[in-house]
């Protein structure tokens, strides 16, 4: 199978675990028969410094015309020191985001058994934790009208949701969960919000309709907070909206005792990107020292897109055996000595 990737490496250590992903990938082509043809482009603060622009149009066509993109990590000191910058590397993802029509973020959540002493909880708790949220992305609190009174001491945000924005997102959800362990959890506030009742509606009306076979499930966010922290691993898949999903992935996102390891994508109708959930952590920029087994499954996931599963799962099975073997920079075992590419190179040889 032939796919073209749009390749962004960004900011800070961005380009230096985008490498180690792509050697990944290479390793992948060669087992399984595959052709990856990547179309490199500048995103974020390396873009500014070129054009002026976070997001030029050249980066832009290149992503559109691409099959997915893989993008690494954006940010610079110099902009976020500097409250009067009007051009941020930051406006640039989002600009991606809008022009590649990216409405769901999805993050999974892994516990790995070498880490579980890292976890902030305990280990019985965290122990076989699994799921993947859905979050909705571009609808919701953070897009509604806002309004600052005259006197500037009254405020609000609207939270505005349709039919169709909850639909399409929930299609895809109700899919995964049929993948995976076939249960399903809606979280909401549909006791207090309108909003949330009509995302709770209308999530059990395309369940009766289409997806009765999986088992749904419904929490109000107050409960799903304190259930991430009791009982992390009763989730398979969480559906939520903008708002509740930014806070509850998030706290997901610590369990499993480091961000270095956890991927993400943001798919839309026929366009998706795929990015660590980590920043660019500028102090650790050309030392080598950048986990990259974030950024290598985001590549997995990306592949899971392609429906090439057993590609993915060659990834997933490679970062384990790293993980066991204790192949890993300092940032997951203080007392390893592994470089970024020593990681890399493991992960892709176990693949070859």
């Amino acid at each position: 199978m032939k796919k073209n990737i749009a390749v962004l490496p960004g900011d800070g250590i961005g380009p230096e675990i985008v490498q180690e992903a792509v050697k990944v990938l290479d390793a992948v082509a060669e087992k399984f028969g595959h052709e990856f043809n990547y179309n490199y482009a500048d995103m974020g603060a390396i873009a500014i410094d070129k054009t002026g622009e976070p997001l030029p149009k050249a980066t832009l066509k290149a992503s559109l015309e691409s099959d997915a993109v893989l993008f690494g990590a954006i940010g610079d000191p110099k902009y976020d020191n500097d409250p009067t910058a009007k051009v941020r590397p930051e406006q640039g993802l989002l600009a991606i985001r809008k022009a590649l029509g990216l409405f769901t973020n999805i993050r999974p959540v892994k516990t790995f058994n070498a880490l579980l002493h890292q976890s902030p909880l305990k280990e019985e708790r965290v122990k076989g934790t699994d799921f993947v949220m859905y979050r909705e992305l571009t609808g919701g609190i953070y897009f509604g009208e806002k309004t600052l009174s005259k006197d500037q001491n009254t405020a609000s945000d609207l939270c505005k949701y349709s039919r169709a924005e909850i639909e399409r997102i929930a299609h895809l959800a109700f899919a995964a969960a049929r993948k995976r362990k076939n249960i399903l959890t809606l979280i909401d506030k549909a006791n207090v919000l309108e909003s949330s009742r009509l995302w709770r509606r209308v999530v059990s009306e395309l369940h009766q309709a289409k997806y009765s076979d999986v088992d749904l499930r419904f929490l109000f966010v107050d409960n799903a907070a304190m259930q991430m922290i009791l009982a992390p691993s009763q989730f398979d898949v969480i559906l939520t909206s903008n708002l509740f999903g930014d806070i509850i992935s998030d706290e997901g996102s610590v369990i499993g005792g480091s961000i270095g390891l956890l991927p993400s994508a943001s798919v839309g109708a026929t366009h998706a990107l795929f990015e660590p959930i980590h920043g660019s952590f500028p102090q650790g920029t050309g030392k080598g020292i950048a986990n990259p087994i974030a950024m290598i499954l985001s590549a997995a996931m990306m592949l899971t897109h392609f429906d090439m599963d057993k590609e993915a799962n060659a990834i997933t099975n490679a970062v384990d055996l790293a993980l066991a073997q204790g192949v890993c920079t300092p940032e997951i075992f203080p007392e390893c000595n592994y470089s970024t590419s020593d990681v890399g190179n493991f992960i892709a040889k176990n693949i070859a």
